[in-house]
């Protein structure tokens, strides 16, 4: 019985997940300012992330949490370096 809501749990929020970066591929897309597209990007990284990992729990891989963790650090530092950038014009001093 477990296992049947874990793979259910695991579907639904794969799904849920994808529908989520298409929204926020939207807003990237579409947003009228430069903040809304680095939040649609910021937000595409975190689902991606969070979508590594419900992989990873499915497959019971390890090698997907590894994917994730690199996702996670190179999201948050482009997003830093990205706003960084809109602040000042520049991102090295």
């Amino acid at each position: 019985m477990s296992a049947q809501v874990l793979g259910w749990s695991l579907t639904v929020s794969q799904v849920f997940l994808t529908l989520a970066m298409g929204c926020a591929a939207f807003r990237m897309l579409r947003g009228p300012r430069a903040q809304d597209r680095v939040l649609g990007l910021d937000t595409i990284y975190s689902n991606a992330m969070l979508l590594m990992l419900t992989f990873g729990i499915r497959t019971g891989s390890t090698s997907y949490f590894g994917a994730a963790f690199i996702i996670a650090l190179l999201g948050f530092v482009s997003t830093l370096a990205v706003a960084k950038f809109l602040l000042r014009g520049e991102v090295i001093e």
